[in-house]
């Protein structure tokens, strides 16, 4: 597949216009807050200096179905890019999170969003072959590519997956794709969290088409995708009652619009290993991804969350509400943060784009 020679009609104006307004903030040193659907303005530390947009970059550049390869812009709504993915039985197989209409491609990578389907296909960063980007001199630089075998070095189109705009602003992004499975299944089972977590890890460790596994408040939820003789068959090893409405339930967890959600609470994921015994901990759990996401909403202190992710061997990020003027990810060990400085510093010398968003100074 050929390399995308020129943007969507339009948007050769727009990221001009970024790029000009980046240099005359580079140049004066004025901080700026990269905005494109606003849907996940919740999410990481209070973001300071003036909003760019980027909903001037528009559209899908490129799509080779054949290839499994989408090239769009930034700023194209997440639906679209979907829409478009449907017609020709195609989809994002890490399932992104939207959390709001009007969310974008950009916004997506920028914040390394994954869906239930992650454990099972992989992570948002798994699927990105190569993107552009401006850097904080309002300078287009290009990564990767549009092929998976294209990377020698530093695979810095990856970096930027999670980076939550502080290294720069995203242009375009090229993802790769995967064909949407024959059929879908979900089957539910009523047991204690104990029992979730080892039927989770055991199935997991099974040749058996898992696509999604979650527990909450005594029901454990497992998605099965593939060819029906497939389903039929890991049906009848895992038994569990089948579960109707299995479209809304998946996509109610994902958007966290379930009723777990649904609370002014604190609340922390906690990355841990699947195989970690339930925490007892106080709050309220729903366990996700197979038992390696965890959602807790609890009234406790920060600094005791995150101990007790880390005595289970992971961290935890304060994801929605509470104090967002404070650290939101968990404390990077001193020389990892030194790395953090060093890229800031060669992407963004003078500390303009989504300044503090990440950690303070950065």
């Amino acid at each position: 597949m050929n390399a995308v020679s020129q943007p969507p009609t339009g948007c050769s104006g727009a990221i001009a216009a970024l790029q000009e307004r980046i240099a005359r903030a580079h140049a004066q040193g004025e901080p700026l807050r990269i905005v494109g659907g606003d849907t996940k303005a919740f999410y990481g530390r209070d973001a300071a200096g003036e909003a760019v947009f980027t909903g001037g970059l528009k559209g899908i550049a490129a799509y080779e179905p054949s290839e499994l390869v989408i090239t769009a812009m930034a700023g194209t709504p997440l639906e679209e890019i979907e829409a478009a993915l449907a017609e020709r039985g195609q989809m994002l197989a890490f399932e992104p999170p939207h959390y709001g209409a009007g969310a974008t491609l950009g916004g997506t990578v920028a914040c390394g969003f994954s869906g239930p389907r992650r454990p099972y296909a992989g992570s948002a960063r798994d699927f990105v072959l190569g993107l552009r980007c401006l850097n904080g001199k309002g300078e287009l630089l290009r990564f990767g590519g549009q092929v998976m075998k294209n990377v020698a070095g530093y695979d810095i189109s990856r970096l930027m997956v999670g980076a939550l705009g502080t290294l720069g602003v995203l242009v375009d992004v090229s993802l790769k794709v995967l064909p949407r499975p024959e059929a879908e299944l979900t089957l539910a089972h009523e047991v204690t969290a104990a029992e979730a977590i080892d039927r989770m890890n055991r199935w997991a460790g099974q040749p058996l088409p898992l696509s999604a596994a979650a527990y909450d408040t005594g029901c454990l939820t497992v998605r099965l995708s593939g060819a029906a003789a497939a389903l039929d068959a890991a049906r009848a090893g895992i038994g569990g009652d089948v579960v109707a409405d299995a479209g809304d339930h998946w996509s109610d967890l994902r958007e966290h619009r379930s009723a777990f959600f649904q609370s002014d609470e604190c609340l922390w994921r906690l990355s841990v290993p699947p195989t970690t015994p339930h925490l007892h901990f106080p709050g309220e759990w729903l366990l996700d991804w197979g038992g390696a996401q965890r959602w807790l909403k609890t009234t406790a202190a920060p600094e005791e969350v995150r101990a007790a992710a880390r005595v289970a061997g992971g961290h935890a990020t304060m994801f929605r509400h509470g104090d967002r003027g404070q650290e939101v990810f968990a404390p990077l060990p001193p020389p990892l943060l030194h790395v953090h400085h060093g890229l800031k510093a060669q992407f963004d010398p003078m500390r303009i784009l989504n300044p503090g968003r990440m950690y303070a100074g950065l």
